[in-house]
């Protein structure tokens, strides 16, 4: 089964900007029905980057998401060490604070990457980030998604591909 690996940028941006609850409840219904049936899933990383503010996003996630939807993140070390060669071989085109950001360990991407390249078959990546392959300061979750033939979408074509629509 194709599981859907959301990155923070999947509800801070739809809860903040593109579907707020109290305009758009059926996303907000629909990420909770996808939830409970596995279809989407995230990592404890995740969690730990937005549910440490005690707002109202948090308060959501806390009470709509299922006991098991962040996953534990310590399963995929093999495959961190995979993306943190990675990271690190690219010492020539990005600034250091850019890779010492990406692989923080308390930061999201890496393990984002990591847990989707632990199951490369069955796990897509949903996030809005984007390709900036020439940009020095940031690693963003696409390029090591496209060196390791990761899948990768947003949240809209993640909702075409399942056949949501509202």
């Amino acid at each position: 089964m194709r599981v859907y690996v959301v990155d923070s940028n999947f509800f801070i941006q739809a809860h903040r900007a593109t579907y707020p609850p109290d305009v758009v409840k059926s996303f907000w219904t629909k990420v909770h029905e996808l939830a409970e049936a596995g279809t989407i899933v995230s990592i404890d990383k995740v969690q730990g980057e937005i549910c440490d503010k005690n707002d109202p996003l948090e308060r959501w996630c806390t009470g709509n998401l299922p006991s098991d939807f962040f996953r534990d993140s310590s399963s995929v070390l093999k495959e961190y060490g995979q993306i943190s060669e990675w990271a690190n071989s690219k010492k020539g085109h990005y600034q250091p604070e850019a890779i010492n950001e990406f692989l923080d360990a308390d930061e999201a991407d890496a393990f984002l990457v990591a847990y989707a390249l632990q199951d490369i078959g069955n796990r897509v990546l949903v996030t809005h980030e984007v390709s900036e392959p020439n940009r020095k300061n940031k690693v963003k979750i696409p390029e090591p998604c496209d060196e390791f033939e990761i899948t990768y979408m947003n949240t809209i074509q993640m909702f075409r591909e399942l056949g949501v629509t509202f």
